[in-house]
């Protein structure tokens, strides 16, 4: 069955909520509110080399005014359940215990009072030595019956940094008395990130290995894990470190020194030493601007600023007082206040948990409902010069190269194509982008893959009919607009939202943003 739908496009960005979102809601209940408002439990989940834990959370969406009928915004956002902290549980230093994880996983959602069909969307990210472990597909796949709703990803060193950047505050903080510069040293188990932000963006990325878990512990104080950069650092130290030796505490102490110094050194912006070269996971901080304040998240900020002195069977609270001291004298040399973030141990599954939400677009072509839902597409974009004369081949050209650099050339999974358009609602122009459009496609639409499409201006119902109808009759067509899309994201689009009249598109984001730094160079081109 062929379907126009001329929807009201409901958007809504994280950041960008309504100026009385502090005023009373009114009952759920009443039939307005439904149509108005929108209501989401998310879930954010980190599985780190050192801790793991979850974050429920609920999101109210409301409807703008009249004269911005089209326009959903985050009103309320409320943490409905925060789980306890797990020392992520190992098999033997190469595999996680998953089936600990599960028990632990389920224990969180019973807690909370919530069972996985309560879900609507969600972030599982495996980060630190966590991603390098050889079961970490196998934690993904603890999340299969919920692929649809959940982001699942290893987070790189940079992706890593930018999630605890957000989630500590220190995007924020970066706004606050006008446009200031903030440094987040993220630090966990194997790695520390750091990340700095300005004016509400991360400006610069890098990570290095230095974490509290690069040796673990029995309780006899005997090394039960040691991760090649621990005996690195304890060669470093003047220690020669094994599986089941005793690590004594000035043992630690010098591993301690050696770890806080490699780091002031990275945060200092100066000469780094050869062992810190050695460690550094990325290039070192390019940023050369003055810095305005410090501050430090991640499990062993718990030790930095002193709401953590217990032995947790590893060297974090010997780093944390090392790293506060040198940061305090770093600080107080370069004039930046050392500060306390909104969130320390959490900052990266809250950052996870920060995902870009827009629901529906203007004008929607699908050409059979049945074709919805559809469940987390990898958002594609192409990029194809916006003058005349447009070609077939220049469009043809630009999907095929924006497949190939997420390596989904072979067509065996869906995919979104979010596409920039600048040269208005010409017939000929619009003809030559969907011949464009399917011609890149080929291969997906030959292994029956539906062809979604995502635009930025008002031409998905023009494109949608014009494929469904002229070039390529019977594909399957989604056709969006008005809806803001980049690459690292992943789409889902739903059925139509019975009372709000409007068809749902869930963009879930790895939190990338237009003009973020990492790795020492922006991430705007790549």
């Amino acid at each position: 069955m062929d379907r126009d739908f001329t929807e009201t496009p409901l958007v809504c960005h994280e950041g960008h909520e309504d100026d009385d979102h502090d005023a009373p809601l009114p009952d759920e209940d009443h039939p307005m509110w439904r149509s108005e408002r929108i209501s989401l439990t998310s879930v954010g989940i980190d599985i780190g080399s050192s801790t793991s834990h979850l974050i429920f959370s609920r999101l109210i969406l409301r409807r703008q005014g009249i004269s911005l009928s089209s326009r959903f915004v985050v009103i309320k956002r409320e943490i409905v359940h925060e789980s306890p902290i797990l020392l992520t549980p190992y098999v033997d230093k190469l595999t996680i215990d998953t089936e600990k994880l599960n028990d632990f996983i389920h224990d969180a959602y019973a807690r909370a009072g919530l069972t996985r069909s309560d879900i609507d969307t969600g972030a599982l990210i495996v980060t630190g030595e966590a991603a390098k472990k050889k079961n970490a597909e196998a934690i993904a796949a603890l999340f299969a019956e919920e692929a649809g709703k959940f982001v699942c990803a290893t987070a790189g060193h940079n992706l890593e940094a930018i999630l605890a950047a957000y989630g500590s505050g220190a995007v924020e903080a970066s706004t606050r008395d006008g446009e200031v510069a903030c440094m987040n040293v993220d630090i966990g188990g194997g790695t520390s990130k750091i990340a700095i932000t300005r004016g509400g963006q991360v400006v610069d990325t890098a990570a290095m290995e230095v974490g509290a878990r690069l040796v673990a512990l029995d309780e006899g104080q005997k090394i039960n894990r040691l991760e090649d950069a621990g005996a690195r650092i304890g060669e470093a130290s003047g220690l020669s470190l094994a599986l089941g030796e005793t690590l004594g505490e000035a043992d630690k102490e010098r591993m301690a020194d050696t770890l806080s110094g490699c780091l002031l050194e990275v945060l200092g912006r100066g000469p780094l030493s050869p062992l810190t070269q050695e460690i550094m996971l990325t290039p070192a901080l390019s940023y050369q601007e003055p810095i305005h304040s410090i501050q430090f998240s991640g499990g062993v900020s718990e030790y930095v600023y002193g709401y953590e002195a217990a032995d947790k069977g590893d060297l974090g609270n010997h780093v944390g007082r090392k790293i506060r001291a040198g940061a305090v004298e770093l600080a107080t040399r370069e004039s930046w206040e050392f500060k306390e973030p909104d969130v320390r141990i959490r900052a990266t599954v809250i950052g996870a948990s920060q995902y870009t939400v827009q629901v529906s677009g203007n004008t929607i072509f699908l050409s059979d409902e049945s074709l919805l839902p559809l469940r987390n597409l990898q958002v594609i974009t192409p990029r194809f010069r916006q003058t005349e004369p447009l070609t077939t081949d220049d469009v043809r050209n630009s999907v095929e190269s924006a497949l190939q650099r997420f390596d989904m050339t072979d067509g065996d999974r869906g995919a979104a194509l979010a596409l920039h358009w600048e040269l208005g609602p010409s017939y000929p122009l619009i003809k030559t982008l969907a011949t464009g459009v399917v011609e890149g496609m080929r291969e997906h639409l030959r292994r029956g893959q539906n062809l979604v499409l995502v635009f930025d201006a008002d031409i998905a119902k023009l494109v949608g009919n014009i494929i469904d109808k002229e070039i390529r009759p019977g594909t399957g067509v989604i056709s969006i607009d008005g809806i803001d899309l980049k690459d690292f994201d992943f789409v889902d689009i739903g059925e139509e939202l019975p009372d709000a009249k409007a068809v749902p598109v869930v963009i879930k984001s790895l939190i990338f943003r237009h003009e973020e730094w990492g790795r020492g160079r922006l991430l705007a081109n790549d």
